[in-house]
C-alpha cells in the first residue's frame, strides 16, 4: 500500500518530531509539506490555550495535505494524556491510574478515563495519546507508582484496566499507546530511564507472567500502538535495552505476543541511552530490532530531521533489510490511515 516514495519520504514515515514553543517553526512546515515527517508530539509548553492548539493542529494538518506530499494521510498528532499528574492538556482525565485502580467502581472509572482523554484530545486535533501505562509496580514509591501511573500492583487488574482504557480511547478515534513494554513496573524510584541507564534483572518466568500480561489483553482488543522502554532485560537480552532488542521486539512482542501494530520508542534523547551515542545510531540500531516509530522529542525539529535523514542513508545503503524498512513505512501509513480527523482538510 506504499505510495511511491523517496528515500527520505520513506524514512520521514518512521519519525516523530517535535519543536519548542508556541509555533511549529518554518523549517519543520517545509518537511511536513514534503512528506518527510510522519507526526507530532505536543508537550505543555506547545499547547497556550486549546484554541490556539486547535489552530496549530489545523496549521499543521494543510501542510500535510500539499501536493508536494505523496502520503494524503493525517499526522500523526500525539501527547502523554495518562491522567493525574500526567496531562500536557488541562482537563481529563483528572484521576491517575493509581486512584482509578483504588476508586470505588475501578473497570467504570477507567472507560471514563479513557473517553476523558479521547475527548479532549480529540476536541483539539490531537489522534494518538501516548497512553495508557501497562506498568505493574512493585513496591510503594517506585519510579512508576510515585506519580500514581500504574493501576495496580496486581497484573490482572493492570490487564483489565489498562484495556478498557485503551478501548474507550480507541473507540472515539483516538490511537491508544500501551507502554513501557516489557515493564518499568520494577524500576525503583531513581531508576528513570529518561535521566539513567536502567538494568531490571527480573527472571524470565516473571516478565512474562507478571510484566507482559497486561499486554496479552490489550493486544487481543487491538490497541494500536506499542511504546518500548529503554530499561535493559538481561533474562531476554543481557546487552541491548529493550527498544534496541530483536529479542524483545521481534522475539518477545511480536513473536510471542503477536501484535502487529506500530511499535514506538521512547524519548530518543533518553538518559538511558547516554552511552549508545550519537541520534544517527540510535535511530539505526532501533530500525534494526524492529522499531516502526523514533521519537525524537528533544523540542528541536532538527533532532526529527537528524533521524530521517540517516534512516533514508541507512536504507539507501541497504544497512537496513529493504523488506523490513517498508513494512515499518506500510503500518505507520495504514495508521494513519485510520484516524482521519475533523481538522484533516476535506474530512471536515
Amino acid at each position: 500500500m506504499l505510495p511511491t516514495l523517496t528515500p527520505l519520504q520513506l524514512a520521514g514515515q518512521r519519525v516523530i518530531y517535535s519543536y519548542g514553543g508556541l509555533t511549529p517553526p518554518a523549517g519543520l512546515l517545509n518537511l511536513i509539506r514534503h512528506g518527510q515527517v510522519a507526526g507530532i508530539i505536543f508537550f505543555s509548553e506547545n499547547v497556550g490555550t486549546e484554541a490556539h492548539l486547535a489552530s496549530v493542529v489545523t496549521e499543521l494538518q494543510q501542510a500535510a495535505a500539499s501536493p508536494l506530499n505523496p502520503v494524503h494521510m493525517p499526522l500523526l498528532l500525539m501527547t502523554d494524556q495518562e491522567g493525574g499528574a500526567v496531562r500536557r492538556l488541562p482537563g481529563r482525565p483528572f484521576l491517575s491510574a493509581k486512584q482509578i485502580g483504588t476508586s470505588g467502581n475501578p473497570p467504570a472509572a477507567a472507560t471514563s478515563a479513557g473517553q476523558g482523554a479521547a475527548l479532549n484530545l480529540g476536541g483539539v486535533g490531537l489522534n494518538v495519546n501516548l497512553a495508557p501505562v501497562l506498568d505493574v509496580f512493585r513496591t510503594p514509591g517506585n519510579f512508576i507508582d510515585q506519580f500514581g501511573r500504574s493501576f495496580s500492583n496486581n497484573a490482572s487488574t493492570v490487564a483489565t484496566l489498562g484495556t478498557l482504557y485503551a478501548k474507550a480511547e480507541q473507540s472515539l478515534q483516538v490511537a491508544a499507546t500501551v507502554k513501557h513494554f516489557p515493564g518499568l513496573g520494577a524500576a525503583t524510584k531513581t531508576q528513570n530511564t529518561d535521566l539513567v541507564p536502567v538494568t531490571l534483572p527480573l527472571s524470565l518466568s516473571t516478565i512474562r507472567n507478571v510484566d507482559e500480561l497486561p499486554y496479552t489483553s490489550a493486544i487481543a482488543a487491538g490497541v494500536k500502538l506499542v511504546l518500548v522502554s529503554w530499561a535493559i532485560y538481561p533474562a531476554i537480552d543481557s546487552v541491548n535495552p529493550a527498544g534496541l532488542s530483536s529479542k524483545i521486539i521481534f522475539g518477545e512482542l511480536r513473536g510471542r505476543l503477536g501484535f502487529g501494530g506500530v511499535t514506538i520508542t521512547d524519548a530518543l534523547e533518553a538518559g538511558a541511552l547516554a552511552s549508545v551515542g550519537s541520534t544517527q545510531l540510535k535511530v539505526t540500531r532501533a530500525a534494526r530490532a524492529g522499531m516502526d516509530l523514533m521519537l525524537a522529542s528533544s523540542r528541536n525539529f532538527q533532532q526529527g530531521n537528524t533521524a530521517t535523514t540517516r534512516l533514508a542513508f541507512a536504507f539507501v545503503n541497504h544497512l537496513l533489510n529493504t523488506a523490513d524498512f517498508e513494512a515499518a513505512a506500510e503500518r505507520v501509513i495504514a495508521l494513519r490511515a485510520t484516524l482521519a480527523t475533523t481538522t484533516w482538510p476535506g474530512n471536515g
